[in-house]
């Protein structure tokens, strides 16, 4: 069986984007779609503007959203997955590929969603963190133990876990991490703590904007962040997406039980090839690739 998964804020690239726009008359048009609907022209950012440009907070999540959704758009027949998943910003690109969210919405979801999260990281300082070698149950006990907001984020894949927090809280965390003896606990270059409990102001932004959009059936299951079950119920699916700011990334867990649901086959649908990489670690059995048109 084959899973779709799409990539989050980080796999942004100088030029993305660019090679879809030439070679495909429905990607221009999605392209040109999108510059209106941002009311900024988010392809010359894309196309020629340097990494930078690309950082903004207002162009990467909805430039790493466009890549993927177009690319999956472009594979037209080609794009029949069993199941999808996306990891964090991911998710609403593999919402918009299996059909349950239309282009436009995913897109306007996208761009509040940023701008929710930049309001946030402003209001309090604050990071993420990555911890390689320690078993997740070590590193969730000492964030519970550690004063402050510090709490476990992303489960990227056995042995890789980022924590999110406020700056100190992180900091010290991340000196106990090593005692502990992880491999490395190191601060990200991120503007604030992502799926923590201090995104609460742009879950509540976002959860309006998400209550007013319609969720039509899916054309396949979706295993999201928050449950990491498959889902095809639309109400479920909006309910869960609510609370995906706030909760951690299950990653490890989703590619789990989409292993166990019979997923063989995983193909990564949009910039970079991170999410191969950790669904390798995962299992090294699965089959990785990405899509290409």
């Amino acid at each position: 069986m084959k899973a779709f998964i799409f990539p989050g804020q980080g796999a942004q690239f100088k030029g993305m984007g660019q090679d879809l726009y030439e070679q495909s008359p429905l990607a221009k048009e999605l392209f040109e779609r999108a510059n209106e609907i941002l009311e900024f022209s988010i392809t010359d950012i894309m196309f020629t503007g340097s990494l930078d440009d690309l950082k903004q907070t207002k162009v990467t999540q909805p430039a790493v959203f466009l890549h993927s959704v177009i690319l999956s758009k472009v594979l037209g027949d080609s794009f029949k997955p069993d199941m999808v998943a996306g990891h964090s910003l991911g998710e609403i690109s593999a919402l918009v590929a299996n059909g349950t969210l239309e282009f436009e919405d995913g897109l306007k979801m996208v761009s509040k969603r940023a701008k929710a999260m930049q309001k946030a990281c402003e209001l309090e300082e604050s990071t993420m963190a990555a911890v390689l070698g320690l078993e997740d149950h070590i590193v969730e006990a000492i964030c519970a133990d550690t004063r402050g907001v510090v709490v476990a984020a992303n489960y990227n894949c056995p042995g890789q876990l980022v924590i999110s927090g406020d700056l100190l809280a992180v900091e010290k965390a991340c000196e106990e991490l090593k005692e502990r003896g992880a491999r490395r606990a190191m601060i990200l270059p991120v503007g604030g703590a992502f799926h923590s409990p201090l995104m609460e102001p742009a879950r509540e932004e976002l959860a309006a904007a998400i209550e007013e959009t319609e969720f039509k059936n899916p054309s396949c299951p979706i295993y999201q962040n928050v449950s990491t079950f498959a889902v095809t119920d639309p109400s479920k699916i909006k309910e869960n997406l609510m609370f995906q700011l706030t909760a951690p990334v299950k990653w490890t867990q989703s590619v789990q039980n989409m292993i166990k649901d019979g997923a063989t086959e995983f193909i990564e649908v949009g910039p970079g090839k991170v999410l191969q990489g950790l669904v390798k670690k995962i299992d090294r059995n699965a089959q990785v690739s990405s899509a290409e048109v």
